[in-house]
């Protein structure tokens, strides 16, 4: 309830002029052994940018973060997180580690993690790595499995050689 205060413990004694003595240089950099109050990383997660209802958006849209649609989206979304909200409908592709739909998608969606929630409606292919789909969930298209739904299917081409034809000498 009541604590002492530090200006009388014999550490932090004033000079003359009523001043706190300067640290130690040797002193300042350091901090007390122990203290473990300060994280390892440096910075917290930044929260999902979201799209409000009343945003319509005609354009691709690309982050390394996390999104969360209520809006309209003409064009495809790459994000790490993305959630279509219950408003929400994007017409275009979809692509995103983790996918969540409660609303409206006309294009494919490629994610290692899709959900289908009940208010879902898609229409398009799902290729995804794990898929969900709850009961009551709309959906329209087929779904395909694969180890690594991001890469677009695209494998890498094998180096072609072109037809050598004999010389004559």
């Amino acid at each position: 309830m009541f604590s002492k205060s530090k200006i009388n413990e014999p550490g932090n004694k004033a000079d003359d002029t009523g001043a706190a003595k300067p640290a130690a240089p040797s002193d300042a950099p350091r901090a007390p052994a122990g203290d473990f109050t300060k994280p390892v990383t440096p910075k917290a997660k930044p929260p999902a940018s979201v799209l409000s209802n009343d945003l319509h958006i005609t354009g691709n849209i690309r982050t390394t973060g996390d999104i969360q649609v209520e809006g309209t989206v003409e064009g495809d979304i790459r994000a790490h997180l993305l959630t279509i909200g219950e408003t929400a409908t994007i017409k275009g592709e979809v692509i995103a580690d983790d996918v969540v739909v409660n609303g409206r998608i006309v294009g494919r969606v490629r994610g290692l993690k899709v959900r289908l929630t009940a208010t879902a409606r898609v229409e398009g292919d799902i290729i995804h790595k794990t898929i969900a789909i709850e009961s009551g969930a709309h959906f329209e298209g087929s779904v395909q499995r694969q180890d690594d739904p991001l890469s677009g299917g695209k494998k890498p081409a094998a180096p072609q050689q072109t037809p050598q034809t004999p010389q004559q000498g």
